[in-house]
This record gives structure tokens, sequence and C-alpha cells, in this order.
């Protein structure tokens, strides 16, 4: 194998590996630079590329290494899980506060999911989260990663991710209703 090919691998996939990244990241920024990263990684390995797969495939392994690398690095800013979040949606008794118990929503997830103003509103709800939440959340639901995979990779313990993903939940359905639901 030659730098030739990664010229042509250049041109043949950055398009798909660009849309697959942003999926993962909602970042045009991070997005490129995982695409280049991976390229970088490429070139510096194409001596290893034996063809078992497809060059495709070898760049899409390079590149989702490089996503669970990033969301890794992001995760693992310290931040404080304290009460204060979770008391401005429960009272003393563990109930609800009337204002904040979650209401019905009356649109269908699907077409939520194809909105493309909703997309925009989930997004920048996301990035209002803190980087370990958005993290996590971002790790399971859009990497479909194990929780026991998530925990690893963060350094977290089982019950620390599960209280992160719950709190973060609660922050995202609060962040929807009021800029999505709301308006």
């Amino acid at each position: 194998m030659s730098n030739k090919n990664i010229t042509h691998w250049v041109n043949e996939f950055t398009s798909e590996l660009y849309n697959w990244a942003y999926f993962k990241t909602s970042s045009v920024h991070i997005a490129e630079d995982l695409v280049q990263d991976t390229f970088l990684v490429a070139a510096e390995r194409i001596h290893s590329f034996q063809g078992d797969s497809s060059p495709k495939t070898w760049l899409f392994s390079i590149l989702n290494h490089k996503i669970i690398d990033f969301y890794r690095k992001k995760a693992k800013s310290p931040i404080v899980l304290g009460n204060d979040t979770i008391s401005t949606f429960f009272d003393d008794n563990e109930g609800w506060h009337d204002e904040k118990a979650p209401k019905e929503w009356h649109e269908e997830e699907s077409n939520l999911l194809d909105d493309e103003e909703f997309n925009d509103t989930l997004k920048k709800c996301l990035d209002a989260l803190p980087d370990k939440w958005s993290a996590c959340v971002k790790l399971k639901y859009l990497t479909e990663q194990s929780g026991e995979d998530i925990c690893q990779e963060l350094g977290i313990s089982t019950t620390n991710f599960w209280q992160i993903v719950h709190r973060a939940k609660l922050q995202l359905r609060n962040c929807i209703e009021n800029n999505w639901f709301n308006n």
C-alpha cells in the first residue's frame, strides 16, 4: 500500500466519514478534525492495512475509535453532581414538584426526529449539559455502547454512570419542554 491509496481514499470516503462523524458529534469542526485525524492515522499505518476488510471499513473503524477517544477525553473533565439539580425536580418526599412533573408530549417520536427545528433544539439541549453528562448520553444513545463499556472508557462506576444518565435525561426533558413544547 502507498500514500497514493490514501489520496484516493480521501477523495472517495471523506464525505461519508464526515457525515458519520457529524452525526455522532453534532459539530462541524469536531467532525472535520476527527476525519482529518482518521486519515492521518491511516497514512501512518498504511503498511499495516492487509486488505482483509475494505478500505472503507478500515477507515470507519479508525474513525469510530477517534469518536470514542473524543468522548472519553471530553468526559474526563470533572463535574460536580450536587443535589441542587435533582431538588429542582423532586420534593422532600421524592415526588415530582407539580411544575416540573413530565408533561405528555402529543407528537410522535418519529415525527419529532424528522423535524429539523426539533433536532436543532435537541442538539442545543445536549450541548447545554455538563460535558461528562453529554458524553455519557451520546455514547449510550448515539454510539449505542453498553453501560459497562462506557464506564470502563470514562473511568466511572456503574452507579455514577446511571446517575449521570438519569440526571441528564431529566435536564434534557426539561430543556426540550421549555424550548420546544412551550414555544
